[in-house]
C-alpha cells in the first residue's frame, strides 16, 4: 500500500515552496511560499492549508509586509485558532524544515 501524505499531488515539496507542517489537535497545517510569479522585489507572500480529515484546503494567504493582514477562508475567519497558527507559521518561516 502506497505511504499517505499531507501534500497533494499539486504540491511538490522539492518545488513548491513547502517549508513544513504543524499540527494541533487532529489537523495538520502546511505552509508554504509562493513561488509562482513571485518577484524578487516584492515581499514574500505564504499560503497556510489544514489537513483535518477531509483533506488539505488553503485557510489562509497573507504577504509578508511590516504589518501583515492575513486573508483568512472560510470557518476560518475569526476562528480562535488563527494567532496561534500564525505563530507556528512564522517560526516556520524562519527555520523551515525544507532547507
Amino acid at each position: 500500500m502506497a505511504e499517505t501524505t499531507l501534500h497533494t499531488p499539486e504540491y511538490d515539496p522539492a518545488n513548491d515552496g513547502w517549508l513544513g507542517d504543524f499540527h494541533r489537535g487532529p489537523a495538520v497545517f502546511s505552509v508554504h511560499r509562493e513561488t509562482a510569479n513571485a518577484h524578487p522585489l516584492s515581499p514574500p507572500e505564504y499560503r497556510i492549508s489544514c489537513n483535518d480529515g477531509a483533506g488539505p484546503r488553503v485557510i489562509c494567504h497573507y504577504i509578508d509586509e511590516p504589518e501583515p493582514v492575513p486573508e483568512w477562508f472560510g470557518a476560518w475567519r475569526g476562528d480562535e485558532w488563527c494567532d496561534w497558527i500564525l505563530e507556528q507559521a512564522r517560526r516556520l518561516i524562519a527555520d523551515p524544515e525544507n532547507t
